[in-house]
């Protein structure tokens, strides 16, 4: 039995050898100015249209079929989600400027950059794309009132802190070595910090 579960993890463990190799390999490939250009366009048109409209269109299937009530109170939720999307905004497209500008990539793990970014928004958090778009997210959820969209929001942050961890904080280990986990150590994953 136990040589049946070793021969799995050391599949499991090959498995995983196997993504990083790949992101490492993807990462090392440069990209002229023009294809990462590209990829940030097609980036956000995924990231700054097509996911809102699915948290705005899902939320209006979502909240009567599970009888959920809105939350709307006219002016006081418009200068809400006006506030949290235009902070997230800025906030998310400063990460993608400074990937593009001094790492020499993009957000995408294809275009990785090239080096690590450690500048700011980098030092208030090592996510700080993944905080900005939270919020663009709940702005939009505020914005419609709708409990399923505040779910629906809540569905991008979960799933991508879940993948940084598992793959992308042991890839950049992997490329960064010492100089990453100095920054990791240093530097907190989401919630930031402003004092620096």
């Amino acid at each position: 039995m136990s040589q049946a579960v070793d021969r799995q993890r050391r599949k499991g463990l090959g498995e995983a050898e196997i993504s990083m190799n790949r992101y490492k390999k993807w990462s090392e490939r440069e990209y002229s100015k023009a294809q990462r250009l590209i990829a940030v366009i097609f980036g956000g048109i995924f990231f700054w249209i097509i996911i809102p409209f699915f948290i705005v269109v899902g939320s209006v299937f979502m909240d009567p079929w599970l009888s959920l009530p809105r939350f709307f109170h006219r002016s006081v939720n418009t200068i809400i989600a006006l506030v949290f999307m235009v902070v997230g905004w800025l906030f998310a497209n400063w990460t993608v400027k400074v990937q593009f500008s001094l790492g020499k990539g993009t957000p995408i793990p294809l275009m990785a950059t090239q080096k690590l970014v450690v500048e700011r928004p980098y030092t208030y958090c090592r996510n700080p794309m993944t905080l900005g778009t939270t919020a663009f997210y709940l702005g939009i959820a505020i914005w419609t009132g709708s409990l399923s969209a505040l779910i629906l929001a809540l569905i991008y942050p979960v799933g991508i802190s879940i993948y940084i961890k598992l793959f992308e904080e042991k890839e950049l280990e992997q490329r960064f070595g010492l100089e990453y986990l100095e920054y990791k150590r240093r530097t907190p994953f989401l919630i930031p910090r402003f004092r620096n």
